[in-house]
């Protein structure tokens, strides 16, 4: 077999996004009500537009420090010291094209073939992709349920999974279930792996979206210093509602950090100078976290009451992030069933399994949207489940 056959069954392997399945039929009819992505219909910044709009308008068009503008990762350190426990020096700082891009540069410094990668499920699919492209081993380890439809994280059988392991990738809060770890827990997390010798990746892009009211949620910033073996990719995407203007950031560990900005050339040399200027703008826009964060909130409101008493469904009010995760006891396939909510009642959910096996019989909502679409969604979504037999 050639080495460019083993390659294509290579890339092959990366599973299918089941999310993009039902994207596609929601795509394909605009009749339909999407709540299946994780992207919200409120609109960015006014600030973080206009800064973008200026530097495109003064020139700011060409390659730039691959690491990211100065001028951003000082903004992002400051940001960052003020909202965490320690202090995050900008040395540590490497700006990223997305959140994903952020994770994907993280696995090309750390993994390869070979390497065993431990992700806790439910756990977004991209994540695990990314991971399998790299060639790892992949080592899934379930949250347990809590029995009133919420998640925990067992952290003595989380040690058994990580002994000899390379990585392990926490998501707190957690895409899709909402489930956000104690602090606690966030720093006995850092500091096995400290013991174990895993590096540590901690996708915390819904950090800011809490509902307890805490400016923030647990982060491995609190507790790890800046020599542990530790990364922590963020982006915009979510705290701002800019998901399109594809702005991300890691911090590492100093030793590696212009290493790390040699990955970002040649994954995807430099980040936009304007989509980077619209980025330092979101930084100074905490009134308009505080007013996104209301916005969410009363969206999950909607969404509580909207799905509550219907006999098969159980559904606790996730702790962060913008997403519920509903049990739909007694089904077996929640793609079919998504599929079918797309099709027969104009309404697109993620199914749970695109999350994992352990997502199977749920279904992901994204309340991140307008109270007269939430409500629409969800009269749609309480009509096509109470048809389930």
């Amino acid at each position: 077999m050639s080495g460019a056959m083993r390659g294509a069954m290579g890339i092959s392997e990366v599973p299918r996004s089941k999310i993009g399945d039902i994207g596609r039929i929601a795509f394909g009819d605009p009749a339909i009500v999407n709540l299946a992505f994780g992207e919200s219909d409120y609109p960015p910044p006014a600030a973080a537009t206009a800064a973008l709009v200026a530097a495109v308008a003064a020139g700011e068009t060409f390659y730039v420090d691959s690491r990211g503008k100065p001028a951003l990762r000082a903004g992002l350190a400051s940001y960052l010291s003020g909202l965490h426990r320690l202090p995050v020096d900008e040395g540590r700082i490497v700006v990223t094209a997305s959140g994903m891009a952020a994770i994907a540069v993280a696995f090309a410094a750390l993994v390869r073939a070979g390497d065993r990668v431990v992700i806790h499920e439910p756990e977004w699919p991209n994540l695990a992709a990314a991971a399998l492209a790299r060639g790892a081993e992949l080592v899934r380890f379930g949250l347990d349920e809590d029995g009133a439809g919420g998640f925990r994280l067992d952290l003595a059988r989380l040690e058994t999974v990580l002994v000899g392991a390379r990585v392990f990738c926490l998501n707190s809060p957690n895409n899709p279930t909402g489930w956000m770890a104690s602090d606690a827990e966030i720093a006995a997390v850092v500091a096995l792996c400290r013991r174990l010798g895993v590096w540590l990746l901690s996708d915390e892009v819904y950090s800011r979206l809490t509902f307890d009211g805490a400016a923030a949620a647990p982060s491995v910033l609190d507790h790890a210093g800046p020599d542990d073996c530790v990364m922590v990719a963020n982006s915009v995407s979510k705290t701002w509602a800019m998901t399109g203007f594809r702005v991300g950031w890691l911090v590492v560990p100093a030793r590696v950090r212009d290493a790390l900005g040699e990955l970002t050339e040649v994954t995807h040399s430099t980040v936009a100078p304007y989509s980077q200027a619209a980025a330092l703008a979101a930084l100074g826009c905490e009134a308009f976290v505080a007013d996104f964060r209301a916005f969410c909130a009363e969206g999950r409101g909607i969404v509580l009451e909207g799905l509550a008493g219907l006999n098969r469904v159980r559904l606790q009010a996730p702790a962060a992030s913008f997403y519920a995760f509903a049990r739909i006891e007694g089904v077996a396939d929640s793609l079919a069933l998504a599929r079918r909510l797309a099709v027969d009642h104009k309404v697109a959910v993620a199914p749970g399994v695109a999350f994992g096996a352990a997502g199977e019989g749920y279904l992901r909502l994204c309340f991140a949207q307008s109270p007269a679409k939430l409500a629409l969604a969800v009269e749609r979504l309480r009509r096509g489940l109470a048809l389930l037999t």
